[in-house]
């Protein structure tokens, strides 16, 4: 394991308590999963959440104590990268700004946004700063949407995905800073994991070196990397993306009008760089395979990751989405005004006679009015509710070719602590699982000594969203088999299942299909007063968290900058109702 100035493992002996290694002065957070060499030790459950002291950098350190077991580190967080003065990070700095920046109106807006994922949470937030009034309604009884989790009777969490925070998420990163909570994610090896199916138990990297900039280290990660694809390969693969590199965002926008498959053949490339690395990115970015997914959203994954230094790097959160994230962000709305209410899911759409927006009618039958209206909900979900008299307007009729992707995420809790797994996402290259982690390693509130529970994406996963859970964990643990050959049995007759969750989502992010672009519908509508936000919707991160976010700042801004109209609106409705 590539160590770049830190510590990635250390052989340590435990003397009569585990606590004596760990101390409050270190500079870092370091979540460590503590392996005994001969056994597990129960006693390093207590050491989880305090920091490790390492003397220096590079060091290993070794105590012996001859009543001891030797225990090894094999689980530690990496600093926060250096990514606040890239240029996509101001950006997003210069536009969160705006908000905090903007005049104080004279009378805030009162604002009805529905659907409180990442999306709504962050039009939400934003409108806020600015000085106005935002009403969060959401159908549910947890906030997040597609990154909503539960705890179930144990107290364990289970989550609708597996989410990671990447380096090339400029909107994401702000957010956490200006919450002030960035130390909340855990910052993992710059390294890219892949499974190797003909070798079974073992794995492929791809490690990004500090030392270089970008795209250099990107280069070297690839080019370095000889089990995964050959010399000539990497050759044709290199000069296949030359017009990509050269051609620029222009050339980017023009292929989303084919697949990764086909594109890759097109430029002459051989199949088996798809088959080796391209069916688990598509998987990973879109859940969906290469001969589906259109290949702007590759390229644009590839430009982001190349092109800036820490872009490929990932973080996971240290615990579960609903209570690290979203809950910031909503306390912070109610801070500054604004309302969070949960378990109101809207029924109606009520319009006015010239066809604008009066009110969301709830399903307890309460009506909701305001100054703006936003749907920040998946665009599957928005389809059902559009009014008849919008449905011939060309803005919505284009959404009919967006739709969800089905995605089912697996949660399996194992008796034992499997050992063939990292600190880090792992790229399965199953034929039906995407990506994998063992969360009670990778994640701080999820951390046990003695047990894995691994969170998993079965994908593509429309063959199997109607299934049973029962057939979906059986299909699960044969692949699992072949990942961890000497520690699991599809029988169980080796690591045996404590408990499961299965977790499908029939209508997850949209499914980035050739054609699919022209079809994202700007965050300001025709309609007077209504909006939408959401990674469908216009803005250059695709499906993804980091599109969520970047939407609901964008919706935002289109209604500050509206702001005079939907005042003067509401004044018009105000002297209306005085003569009623």
């Amino acid at each position: 394991m590539s160590q770049f100035g830190h510590v990635s493992a250390v052989n340590l002996s435990i003397q009569n308590n585990i606590a004596n290694i760990w101390s409050s002065e270190s500079l870092q957070r370091q979540c460590c999963n503590v392996r005994q060499m001969n056994g597990l030790s129960s006693a390093g459950s207590d050491a989880m959440g305090h920091k490790l002291r390492i003397p220096a950098a590079h060091a290993s350190t070794t105590r012996s104590n001859r009543n001891t077991s030797p225990l090894k580190v094999v689980c530690i967080d990496y600093p926060r990268p250096e990514i606040d003065n890239t240029v996509n990070y101001l950006e997003a700095a210069s536009l969160s700004s705006t908000f905090r920046n903007y005049p104080r109106p004279k009378k805030p807006l009162e604002i009805v946004i529905a659907g409180a994922g990442l999306a709504g949470l962050s039009t939400a937030k934003y409108l806020a700063d600015a000085g106005h009034k935002p009403i969060l309604l959401e159908a549910r009884d947890v906030l997040g949407g597609k990154v909503a989790a539960w705890k179930d009777a144990d107290g364990d969490w289970y989550e609708t995905g597996l989410h990671i925070f990447f380096g090339a998420y400029p909107n994401i990163q702000n957010l956490f800073g200006e919450l002030g909570i960035n130390d909340r994610l855990q910052w993992k090896e710059h390294s890219m994991i892949f499974a190797m199916p003909n070798k079974p138990g073992e794995f492929s990297r791809f490690d990004f070196p500090e030392v270089l900039p970008s795209p250099l280290n990107g280069i070297f990660a690839i080019l370095r990397n000889n089990e995964m694809l050959t010399w000539p390969e990497k050759v044709k693969f290199a000069i296949g993306l030359l017009p990509a590199i050269l051609g620029g965002q222009s050339y980017v926008e023009a292929q989303d009008g084919i697949t990764v498959q086909d594109w890759m053949r097109k430029q002459g490339v051989p199949d088996r760089v798809t088959t080796e690395v391209f069916i688990a990115m598509s998987k990973a970015l879109n859940f969906i395979n290469p001969d589906e997914l259109s290949m702007q959203c590759i390229l644009i994954a590839l430009n982001r990751f190349l092109q800036e230094k820490h872009g490929s790097k990932m973080a996971f959160l240290d615990g579960s989405p609903p209570e690290r994230l979203c809950e910031p962000i909503a306390e912070h709305i109610q801070s500054r005004g604004g309302q969070v209410r949960l378990d109101s899911r809207i029924k109606k759409i009520d319009l006015n006679e010239d066809g604008t927006v009066k009110g969301f009618i709830l399903s307890n039958g309460d009506v909701i009015k305001a100054d703006a209206y936003v749907f920040a909900t998946p665009v599957d979900i928005l389809k059902l509710l559009v009014p008849q008299d919008w449905k011939e307007i060309q803005y919505f009729k284009k959404l009919e070719k967006l739709v969800g992707v089905p995605v089912i995420n697996v949660h399996i809790w194992f008796d034992r602590k499997l050992k063939n797994t990292y600190d880090h996402l792992l790229f399965s290259r199953s034929p039906l699982l995407s990506v994998y982690a063992d969360m009670s390693v990778t994640c701080k509130e999820y951390y046990d000594p003695n047990k894995s529970m691994l969170e998993l994406v079965f994908a593509p996963a429309e063959e199997w969203i109607s299934r049973s859970d029962e057939e979906i964990i059986d299909a699960t643990m044969k692949e699992l088999a072949k990942l961890f050959p000497d520690e699991i049995a599809a029988d169980q007759s080796k690591a045996k299942i404590l408990k499961y969750h299965v977790v499908k989502t029939p209508r997850s992010v949209y499914k980035t299909t050739p054609g699919s672009e022209p079809c994202r519908p700007l965050q300001k509508s025709p309609i007077e007063g209504f909006y939408l936000a959401g990674d469908y919707t216009k803005q250059k991160y695709l499906a993804s968290m980091e599109g969520a976010v970047l939407s609901g700042k964008l919706c935002a801004q289109a209604i500050i900058q509206d702001y005079e109209l939907l005042a003067a609106r509401g004044q018009r409705k105000l002297a209306e109702a005085s003569l009623v």
